[in-house]
């Protein structure tokens, strides 16, 4: 019969491996690519015509349709939408891979980081703009502002546990604890209400309004 200490000890460890790590950013970057495809398609039927209601149009302040007409939903002069139709189905490669054992090398690993690392400062920045600039929030951009962050730091997690990293031993031994002590978990949580928090301070009741 197994403690309770015991059982405890063997899920974290468990949390450290490839089957935790890689399955949740798989799934995290599958959920991505699908908000990605719904915003696509919505952006499509917007060119076509600006005034068409989206099923994502709830009220006033949920409402993908005035955030998809602002400036900031085509930083590069396409929906942003298509960036993670481009950028997500790798995130899934690189899970799946790894889920069957496939070691990829510390390079790509760096660059694969930095990249995601760009792409979630991109996130909140957009995140930041909807709340404060446009005033309006849109469902499926909140559900890949959460989906990045988890991508990032399971990725984070990976290249920390394997040493792929080009940082310092010491640095390298740093990281590796701030997960093996489930420091993440904390600031993805922390991270994870402060944007519910900063949403309702902003909008309170009218996040509920028809």
């Amino acid at each position: 019969m197994h403690t309770a200490p015991a059982v405890l000890a063997r899920a974290r460890a468990g949390r450290h491996g490839n089957a935790w790590i890689f399955g949740t950013m798989g799934l995290s970057a599958a959920v991505s690519l699908l908000a990605a495809f719904v915003l696509s398609i919505d952006a499509w039927h917007l060119a076509a015509n600006p005034d068409q209601a989206l099923a994502c149009d709830i009220n006033a302040v949920l409402s993908c349709g005035k955030v998809a007409l602002s400036w900031q939903a085509k930083v590069i002069g396409f929906p942003n939408a298509f960036i993670g139709l481009a950028c997500e189905p790798v995130v899934v490669t690189i899970a799946v891979a790894s889920l069957g054992g496939t070691r990829f090398p510390r390079w790509f690993m760096t660059a694969a980081q930095a990249v995601y690392l760009v792409g979630l400062l991109f996130a909140y920045w957009l995140f930041s703009q909807s709340l404060l600039v446009i005033g309006a929030m849109c469902p499926w951009c909140l559900v890949i502002t959460v989906s990045t962050t988890f991508v990032f730091f399971t990725l984070l997690h990976a290249n920390a546990m394997q040493g792929n990293l080009p940082i310092s031993a010491k640095a390298q031994a740093r990281l590796r604890e701030f997960f093996e002590q489930d420091l993440d978990l904390f600031l993805i949580a922390t991270l994870m209400v402060l944007l519910a928090a900063a949403i309702v301070l902003k909008h309170g009741y009218a996040l509920f309004g028809g």
